[in-house]
């Protein structure tokens, strides 16, 4: 396609990433805005006019009930069928941090047509806000998102419910067959450990999962917070990257839309 790929980066109340969420796609060429969840039930907007779903972190309705449980419930109620059509149609979508855990809920992912909910980010095994840097391991390339992306990267986390569980062993064992587990927390010589490698005690050390397509990813840490070299923690301490860890993630899904679009 000619034209920059089209971006929808969802905000509502409590919202407050979504800024940095359309920083890091503009950043690799596409072109964004923020659209209100209001808008798009109301119609006027539409999901079709975009050719990406970006979700951002934040807090959305003050996580009221369950972290992400609210905006979950409005999409899955309100836009099932925008979004049925707009997965159908090859288009992208990524939850980051409370977009994560509203792509769950609203049984987006791990994924099945009748949008139920088969798994959940509950509260930290420490009880506690994790706000920290860790080491994230590529588990697959499946997901169209991490196409390229070094085997082990390095994001922050900034969440109180990020424990990602199964409704039950044999949804976990449908991951691992398919391929969906995109990201696992990991130590920095890329072993799988407990706490605090693992900040919020997932099982399986899961970070991130993708839909059965790759097109839907869904992780805990924040790309769009190391998109430059100069967001490392340790930049001013040497030679760094000029380009963050969560950059190509960015650019993976600009990419794949100017291909396929």
């Amino acid at each position: 396609m000619q034209k920059s790929p089209k971006v929808l980066v969802l905000r509502t109340a409590g919202t407050n990433c979504d800024k940095e969420t359309a920083f890091a796609f503009e950043a690799v060429g596409a072109e964004c805005e923020l659209v209100h969840i209001n808008k798009l039930i109301s119609g006027e907007k539409n999901l079709s006019a975009y050719h990406i779903l970006a979700i951002p972190g934040g807090f959305s309705y003050g996580d009221d009930v369950a972290a992400g449980k609210i905006l979950a419930n409005e999409l899955k109620c309100k836009l099932s069928d925008d979004l049925k059509n707009f997965i159908d149609a090859g288009k992208l979508i990524i939850g980051i941090c409370n977009g994560f855990q509203i792509l769950v809920k609203a049984g987006l992912l791990p994924g099945n047509q009748d949008l139920l909910q088969e798994a959940s980010l509950i509260i930290n095994d420490s009880a506690k806000f994790e706000d920290r840097w860790v080491y994230l391991r590529k588990s697959q390339d499946k997901c169209v998102w991490t196409k390229d992306l070094e085997e082990m990267i390095y994001l922050p986390v900034a969440h109180g419910e990020g424990k990602f569980i199964t409704k039950d062993g044999a949804v976990l064992k449908r991951l691992k067959e398919n391929g969906q587990i995109v990201f696992q927390y990991c130590n920095s010589r890329g072993d799988f450990t407990g706490y605090p490698d693992n900040p919020n005690g997932s099982i399986e050390n899961i970070a991130g999962i993708c839909d059965e397509t790759g097109r839907v990813l869904g992780l805990m840490p924040h790309p769009e917070r190391h998109v430059s070299g100069l967001q490392h923690p340790r930049w001013a301490g040497g030679k760094f990257d000029p380009e963050g860890d969560g950059k190509m993630i960015f650019r993976n899904g600009v990419e794949y839309i100017r291909k396929t679009f």
